[in-house]
């Protein structure tokens, strides 16, 4: 039996093993389980990856940069994201990836016109910092908006005039997540173009509060669960030559 999963510090309603287990039924992969290992400190990842039966994993909230000087090996979009969401074992070495930007990628591609030039980019950890690289391999330019004045915006500078010039706005923060569903990034009488894509990285609700606002003023919406899945198969991707099944 392999084992794959994913670490996190509270992963109460991960979408992950729901959708693993899914895809390994579906499609008859037999002999290997995808479980949820929730580390209250990420120093207890020493533990962890003695774990003979594990070949890989993913990585969420808040371990997606401490998780690095844990690791033999990182590629090399991990190394300019600044962070590893996936894991795998490669001839006895841990080998970081970023599948994260690859999901984002996929999610907004489609939807994108020649109008979209410069994105807005809510939070500064490791989910923002994927959505930022993969902005600029698409040659979007991205702000970003944070509680520290010397890498962009602050929330408080959030109005009307700060935003218009963006026709993109991503969430990469947890506000408006499950159980917070009244909460939103943005202050409630802010403008947003109905030109615009917003979109949340959150996926439960599957519509959030910032979601609402911006279908109100008829703007385009994404949530986060078609880059969740296009992440997780890009993880699978890597996961399924080491796993004989």
């Amino acid at each position: 039996m392999y084992q794959l999963g994913l670490i996190g510090k509270s992963l109460t309603h991960s979408f992950s093993k729901k959708y693993f287990d899914t895809k390994f039924k579906n499609e008859g992969i037999k002999g290997i389980q995808y479980d949820l290992f929730e580390l209250e400190d990420i120093n207890l990842i020493h533990q962890f990856l003695l774990n003979p039966y594990l070949k890989g994993f993913n990585v969420t909230i808040p371990y997606k940069e401490s998780i690095i000087p844990f690791l033999d090996e990182i590629k090399e979009e991990a190394i300019a994201i600044g962070a590893v969401n996936c894991v795998s074992l490669e001839h006895g070495k841990w080998i970081g990836h970023n599948t994260d930007w690859i999901g984002f990628t996929n999610a907004i591609n489609p939807i994108l016109n020649k109008n979209h030039q410069k994105a807005l980019i809510l939070g500064t950890g490791g989910a923002a910092k994927a959505v930022n690289y993969a902005l600029h391999q698409l040659g979007i330019q991205s702000s970003y908006v944070s509680r520290n004045s010397n890498i962009g915006l602050l929330y408080e500078e959030l109005n009307n005039s700060s935003i218009e010039e963006f026709q993109i706005i991503i969430n990469c923060t947890p506000i408006g997540m499950y159980p917070n569903i009244q909460e939103s990034p943005l202050p409630d009488n802010v403008k947003i173009n109905k030109d615009a894509i917003v979109c949340d990285l959150i996926y439960n609700p599957i519509k959030t509060k910032l979601l609402e606002q911006a279908d109100n003023k008829g703007a385009m919406i994404l949530n986060g669960m078609p880059m969740l899945m296009n992440q997780a198969e890009e993880s699978w991707q890597i996961w399924r030559g080491l796993c004989a099944y």
